[in-house]
């Protein structure tokens, strides 16, 4: 999934609160390409998710 997939996904969520989640690393794990672009598994996106879930159950 690109960053924009992923933001559709957690609808109203910025760009910026994307990246403040991966700079202290509690954001999906994420692939970095060569050309500098982030991807995310969508297997590992939805794992991320379902633990927020029980988190906040």
């Amino acid at each position: 999934m690109t960053v924009p997939e992923v933001l559709a996904e957690l609808k109203g969520t910025s760009r910026r609160t994307f990246y403040r989640w991966r700079e202290m690393g509690t954001g999906p794990a994420v692939l970095k390409l060569p050309n500098g672009e982030l991807r995310v598994w969508r297997s590992a996106f939805m794992e991320w998710l379902h633990e927020r879930e029980e988190a906040a159950a």
